[in-house]
Order: C-alpha cells, then structure tokens, then sequence
C-alpha cells in the first residue's frame, strides 16, 4: 500500500481578518515581527503573508527606516 502524499497546511494571512492589526509605519513591535536580525524584511513565504500586504509592509518598514525617531 502506498503512503498518502504529504500535505502541509496554508498559513492564513495574519493581516487579513475582523481583528486583524493595522499595519502603520508608527508600529515599531509589530514591523520587528517581520524584519530578521540583520534589518531585512522577512519573504512572505515564511511569514505567510498575502502579496498585497507583503507590499504594504515593506513599504511600512522602508518608511520606519527613514523616519527621524
């Protein structure tokens, strides 16, 4: 008998959703989530965030970068 393939679960956006956080450039602890030890920002594919979030966030982080505080 052969063995049933091997599914892994899709992650569900944690930015989509009724209670889902707002992503705001201001937000400092929850851009950390998204941004490795050396400052890069993390691939969706391992955050399981959906594209047209992925873009907003960087944009969030690129603007928290360069924001004087």
């Amino acid at each position: 008998m052969a063995a049933k393939p091997f599914f892994r679960r899709r992650k569900v956006c944690p930015f989509s959703g009724d209670n889902a956080p707002a992503i705001d450039y201001k937000d400092t602890r929850l851009l950390q989530r998204y941004i490795s030890e050396r400052g890069k920002i993390v691939p969706s594919r391992i955050t399981a965030v959906s594209a047209k979030k992925q873009r907003e966030l960087a944009r969030a982080i690129k603007r928290a970068r360069s924001s004087p505080c």
